[in-house]
């Protein structure tokens, strides 16, 4: 679901003598993956969508959905998607609306990482997609994997940050579709205050800022 309704792609300007002048409009985009449906609303799997959910709030507090409405940081437009496409086939709702090097430079995906203790933040870049399925179809139908990511971490951890994820693909599929416990629901939910920080900075001062700020 695109949750800020995003203009046409090609605009269109009348000129004097009756021409008409097609060009393109960039913008900045927030991907969060996740799966449709009320069954999936609080899995694990659906982190990058909870998230995304949560941070368009935080710079469009009036959730505003009229044409007319943009949510802003500091740069310019952002606009935030949530597909309405199930995870293995993300990639089909997010390829429409990236036709440039610009709009790929200008693409944020947001997603749950296995390999991360819970809350953990990762920015990541030109990455494959280590095995998560909806990123893999976002690279395949972009056709690249030149765009960023911020990682969000999933799995329990010892005191000391071992991260202790299932063993075995049953186990795994398992866990990332499980719901999240309450206390663990809690901790991503506060985490979005951290990742609107994080998407505001890549936009306003640069991914490489950012990652040297926030990937430690």
């Amino acid at each position: 679901m695109l949750n800020s309704p995003l203009p046409n792609p090609l605009l269109t300007k009348e000129r004097a003598k009756g021409e008409v002048l097609c060009y393109y409009v960039f913008m900045k985009l927030v991907v969060g993956l996740g799966n449709p449906g009320e069954e999936y609303k609080n899995t694990r799997h659906n982190t990058g969508k909870i998230l995304v959910g949560l941070i368009e709030k935080k710079f469009n507090p009036e959730g505003k959905q009229n044409p007319s409405s943009r949510a802003k940081l500091t740069t310019g437009q952002v606009k935030f998607l949530t597909p309405d496409t199930f995870m293995n086939n993300s990639g089909k709702a997010v390829a429409p609306l990236i036709k440039t090097k610009k709009d790929l430079k200008d693409l944020v995906v947001i997603y749950d990482d296995i390999d991360l203790p819970l809350g953990k933040i990762k920015i990541s870049f030109n990455r494959s997609s280590g095995g998560h399925n909806g990123l893999a179809s976002v690279i395949k139908h972009l056709k690249s994997e030149k765009f960023l990511r911020i990682r969000i971490g999933i799995s329990p951890a010892t005191p000391k940050g071992v991260v202790k994820k299932p063993k075995g693909e049953k186990a795994v599929i398992n866990f990332i579709l499980g719901e999240y416990k309450k206390p663990e629901l809690e901790t991503i939910k506060k985490l979005s205050k951290k990742v609107a920080e994080v998407v505001e900075m890549i936009y306003s001062e640069g991914s490489g800022k950012a990652m040297s700020v926030f990937n430690n």
